[in-house]
Formats: structure tokens, C-alpha cells, sequence
């Protein structure tokens, strides 16, 4: 084989890879972004079929400023994972109650992380 063609294979093949590496970085690892939300508790679960997991999900009330239904109240949902035992272990215990969470939000889920973007990885208060 030609020494050019060789080096440019190896080149290439480098080249590829990295660029593999940073996408995967980008899609599951990086911090997209960090926040708090507060709202009531309504779900928190430990389920999964392989990749056993902590789900929570809580209620935000708020006001619809929307054209069909002016100040008219509505609720978001915020779903959310935990992969911090001590962490879960404390929101079980808190169902029904208002909580405020510290998250951070990736762009990719992964299963043993949990089902969603955001993990919560920090309660910041429980009324």
C-alpha cells in the first residue's frame, strides 16, 4: 500500500473518532443547563427493567396568559430522574409536599442515568 493512502487512512480514521468522542461528550455528558424548580411532589418511583432507576415528577401551578383562557389557572408537570441514593431516599419520603429542586438538564438521556434530561441532584427545601 502507498505510504500517502496509509497515513491518510490513520489520519482520517483519527479524525473520525474525535469527532465521534466530542459528539458523544456533547450529547450525554455536557451540562446544557442548570436551574431550581419548586413545586408539589406527586410522583416518585424506582422502576426500569434492566437499568433500575429513581422517577419523580412534580406539579407547578401557575397562570395561562393564553388568547382562549386569560388568567385561567393551569399546572405544568416537571419530570425529572435522581441518581443519587441519598437524595431519592429523602424525596420518598416527601410525596405530596412542596419541594424546591436544584437540576441539571443534558441533551441526551441515558438508561442507567435515568429517563429523563433532567437529574436533580439537590433539595433545597421541603414545606
Amino acid at each position: 500500500m502507498n505510504p500517502g493512502i496509509k497515513k491518510g487512512i490513520i489520519i482520517s480514521s483519527l479524525v473520525v473518532t474525535v469527532a465521534f468522542a466530542v459528539f458523544i461528550y456533547f450529547k450525554f455528558f455536557f451540562v446544557f443547563g442548570e436551574g431550581v424548580k419548586a413545586g408539589e411532589l406527586n410522583r416518585f418511583v424506582y422502576k426500569g427493567y434492566v437499568f433500575k432507576t429513581y422517577e419523580g415528577l412534580t406539579i407547578q401551578s401557575g397562570f395561562f396568559s393564553g388568547k382562549a383562557a386569560v388568567g385561567s389557572v393551569q399546572s405544568n408537570e416537571f419530570a425529572f430522574s435522581v441518581t443519587d441514593k441519598a437524595i431519592a431516599d429523602s424525596l420518598m419520603r416527601c410525596g405530596g409536599r412542596q419541594v424546591e429542586l436544584r437540576y441539571k438538564e443534558y441533551n441526551g438521556i441515558l438508561p442507567w442515568r435515568g429517563m429523563s434530561r433532567f437529574i436533580v441532584d439537590e433539595i433545597i427545601s421541603v414545606n
